[in-house]
């Protein structure tokens, strides 16, 4: 899983309100509309130190950007069959409308607007499948939920799994493992990572980049995943498909990515004892004792890099600041998971989107509360929340996962739950002495003005919909209120915790149950803008949306 962080896109010239409330996406006609939608991302430099690295590590750096790229044209496949060829008809147009036609493109992997709840932007281009190309396009959940009862179990768990697309042949549903479908890509990539191996000297990268390569070739990443949780490399580089958030209709089907950084040890060394304490957050977790596990995986590794390059589901639109993988229940299970904070990427987010934004949407006395490091530490506290609460559960009689039972409910309610438990976390963190005290003081102003970039990720995207819902469950609890005279939304403090704490117990109750309904349930009541935040977002129209990342490697 990972973590988003943005603002709010530019949306007066298009004739809508924040997250299309009011009216209907309007397609951009002119250079000054193109220009408009892709001013929402605001250029920033990334770099990382890369003075202490010898030529044949850059030589093998080279190498796995070449096969991020080639990720990145799977991925493209993956999302539409007709975006390449779109994309390569916007390259040969050099007018100054074209080159700013392509600018959209590259900077939302596609044709569609994902600031406008993936509208198409260009004529003649489809609504975005709901089940992106994972699927045929004409079939329905009904169709592939009954297909699926007709198979063996071993073929049931490949069909509703992460590595196969679904096709018809004849006229009936038929699985292709991903290594197959998408040989065209995935071959050429693996060649890459063993030629990248060859060139380090690090024994764990060598292993990672060698086993990723087989798994890419076999769809079989559980001992690629394992040593990916091992590596201890000044390279961090993650590589495969993982998120699932682009398979809207089951949420079942896994995107290709990769991102490449450079590690921070100085601060992955500061940060690294968090992971110890997973145990002490699951054993106090605020659910029934039935549903912890009294022992979870080998302690969770933290790394702190500087992205350099990404590909994939990892570049288009809103970037991403951290994140926590595998999602494989088994490999979470044994040998639990690893976090990766993308540190240059959340700092320029930080400064660039949230401090101007929070100027808009809290009183000014709240402003000097608004802490980077709380910022930073509380993304820390989401991914390791992704650890936490239950992953392979047991509904009435059936071993099964809280993935496979919220289905397309899963990623929003998940999303919503790191976020919750990881506030609630950092509250313990800090009463056991783990986390400085001063965090105390910070952690909550920030939190609230950080929710205001994520809401704008759009209510339909999963981010979005689970800040959504905590933002309205903390108002309609007290802990949020509204001022009519400043348009503002501050904190009453002393209902906080106790909000937090009920919201994260919901939260964990209803995935221990795997309750499909009292998720959706739970969406539909509060993962929607109201009145009072949409006068918020209003004041921020003409404020930046996130960052776009300029590499210089």
């Amino acid at each position: 899983m990972r973590v988003l962080v943005s603002s709010i896109a530019y949306l007066g010239f298009l004739g809508i309100s924040a997250l299309g409330q009011a009216s209907q996406f309007v397609q951009p006609a002119t250079i000054g509309a193109w220009k408009a939608l892709t001013h929402q991302y605001e250029p920033v430099a990334l770099k990382a130190d890369l003075s202490g690295f010898d030529e044949s590590e850059k030589i093998a750096l080279t190498k796995m950007i070449k096969a991020t790229d080639l990720l990145h044209e799977l991925y493209l496949r993956q999302v539409w069959d007709g975006s390449p060829a779109l994309r390569a008809k916007l390259a040969k147009d050099k007018t100054p409308l074209g080159q700013q036609q392509l600018k959209f493109f590259d900077q939302n992997t596609g044709p569609w607007a994902q600031l406008h709840e993936d509208a198409p932007a260009f004529t003649g281009v489809p609504a975005k499948p709901s089940g992106s190309n994972y699927y045929p396009l004409d079939m329905k959940k009904e169709e592939f939920e009954k297909w699926t009862a007709t198979l063996s179990e071993a073929e049931r768990i490949l069909a509703t799994g992460c590595y196969t697309v679904i096709r018809r042949e004849n006229g009936k549903l038929k699985m292709i493992p991903y290594h197959e479908a998408y040989a065209e890509w995935v071959k050429p990539a693996a060649a890459l990572l063993n030629e990248a191996a060859e060139g380090v000297k690090n024994a764990s990268l060598k292993a990672f980049l060698s086993s990723r390569a087989d798994g890419l070739l076999s769809d079989n990443y559980f001992a690629s995943d394992v040593d990916w949780l091992g590596l201890d490399s000044k390279i961090d580089i993650t590589f495969g498909p993982y998120e699932t958030y682009d398979d809207k209709l089951f949420g079942y089907k896994a995107s290709y990515e990769s991102f490449i950084g450079i590690v921070d040890d100085a601060d992955s060394k500061r940060l690294a004892s968090l992971a110890g304490e997973l145990q002490f957050l699951e054993n106090n977790l605020p659910m029934a004792d039935r549903y912890k596990n009294p022992a979870l995986g080998k302690a969770s590794p933290i790394k702190i890099v500087n992205l350099i390059y990404s590909g994939g589901d990892a570049r288009g639109g809103v970037m991403t600041a951290a994140f926590n993988l595998p999602n494989d229940e088994k490999v979470l299970a044994q040998h639990g998971s690893k976090k990766v904070m993308l540190k240059n990427v959340q700092k320029a987010k930080f400064e660039r989107i949230l401090t101007p934004l929070a100027k808009l949407a809290v009183p000014a006395k709240e402003l000097g509360r608004l802490d980077f490091e709380a910022f930073f530490t509380h993304i820390l506290a989401h991914e390791l929340a992704h650890g936490l609460g239950p992953h392979d559960i047991v509904v009435g009689g059936r071993k099964t996962t809280v993935r496979q039972e919220l289905k397309e409910q899963y990623a929003a309610i998940e999303e919503a739950k790191a976020d919750i438990l990881g506030l609630w976390a950092l509250d313990k963190l800090v009463a056991k002495g783990a986390l400085p005290k001063k965090i105390a003081e910070t952690m909550y102003p920030t939190y609230l003005a950080s929710m205001f970039r994520s809401v704008r990720f759009g209510i339909e995207e999963a981010h979005g919909k689970g800040t959504a819902l905590q933002f309205n469950y903390l108002v309609d609890k007290g802990a949020v209120k509204w001022s009519k005279e400043t348009s503002t939304f501050s904190l009453n403090t002393p209902k906080v915790a106790e909000a937090v704490q009920d919201l994260t117990r919901e939260l964990l109750t209803l995935q221990a149950e795997g309750s499909y309904d009292k998720a959706k349930h739970l969406l539909e009541k509060y993962a929607k803008v109201r009145p009072e935040m949409k006068r918020v977002l209003d004041k921020a129209r003409s404020q930046p949306v996130d960052i776009e990342p300029l590499y210089s490697f």
